[in-house]
């Protein structure tokens, strides 16, 4: 009875109830809040964005894929320490744990580059609590690295001490980057709910004489502000003005080699479809036909065509 009531006092402290939030939501409030950490991270973000990675920069970011690469590439560093530490439990698993051990090590490195070169085009509240995420992180490749030392000069049981401190400091990593990723929405398309919220139909934007040529504009489609450009033949070109990437205002963004430049973090989107032609958005922004009539120019979100089978 003692034992549940004392479990049951940690729990109640730990998630947040009706009232107030918990003690780690507490904490996690006090890091995203520590700005003594911005001169750190700032450094940190210089040297990242200095590294000459061309095109490998946007692999990393994931556009290929549609969303970050970081999260898939965690899963072998993750996967591989869970299950050393359950060959670990068995009698004769040492060997074969220690091999996980050393696979999870080098599976640390893509996705540590991953995860910086995404960190890097964060927001300062954001990358606050990124770099506490990274820090537990290089805690735990440190306990990793110091049980296959262990291992391979045979002492085998401080080599699993290692590793259970390097599983338990994951997990409070994993949860940092949990913070970061769900209540934070660091890597999320920021442009998703676009398709919810646009009324359907065409809608006017006003006349095409007050949209410049080549410069966006910032246009209300019901709730949802579209980026509107004009073409050098008269024609429009309309996006969802909120960047897919970090909700960046595209409509104050730059137009070069039919793309539309975010101003926060340089993503650009191609003003034919909507297609993110450069990170870090792994997402594309949502297109808007357009036509004249009258002298207004007129938006409908365009829907992909349906699929075959």
């Amino acid at each position: 009875m003692r034992t549940t009531t004392t479990a049951g006092t940690v729990l109640r402290h730990a998630l947040p109830d009706p009232e107030e939030p918990g003690r780690v939501l507490a904490l996690m409030g006090r890091v995203e809040r520590a700005e003594p950490l911005d001169a750190l991270a700032e450094a940190l973000r210089r040297a990242v964005r200095a590294v000459p990675l061309g095109k490998g920069r946007d692999l990393l970011h994931g556009r290929w894929l549609g969303h970050p690469v970081h999260p898939v590439l965690v899963e072998v560093p993750v996967g591989a320490w869970i299950s050393a530490a359950v060959l670990d439990s068995k009698p004769g698993g040492g060997r074969a744990a220690g091999l996980l051990v050393a696979v999870g090590l080098a599976g640390a490195v893509p996705a540590a580059a991953a995860g910086l070169v995404d960190w890097a085009e964060l927001e300062r509240p954001q990358a606050r609590v990124g770099l506490l995420h990274a820090a537990l992180n290089v805690g735990a490749v440190t306990c990793y690295s110091a049980s296959l030392a262990a291992r391979l000069t045979g002492h085998g049981l401080r080599g699993r001490a290692y590793a259970l401190a390097g599983l338990c400091t994951l997990g409070v990593a994993a949860a940092a980057g949990g913070h970061l990723a769900y209540r934070q929405a660091a890597g999320a398309n920021h442009a998703e709910d676009v398709p919810h919220l646009v009324p359907p139909g065409w809608t006017p934007v006003g006349p095409l004489a007050e949209i410049p040529h080549k410069q966006p504009v910032r246009r209300m489609v019901g709730e949802v502000p579209v980026a509107v450009v004009r073409d050098g033949d008269g024609s429009c070109r309309a996006l969802a003005d909120r960047c897919s990437h970090d909700g960046g205002p595209l409509s104050e963004g730059s137009v070069e080699d039919g793309c539309l430049q975010c101003p926060w973090h340089g993503s650009s989107f191609r003003l034919a479809d909507g297609w993110n032609a450069t990170g870090p958005a792994t997402a594309p922004q949502p297109v808007f036909d357009t036509r004249l009539q009258d002298g207004q120019v007129y938006v409908r979100l365009r829907t992909p065509p349906p699929v075959r089978h």
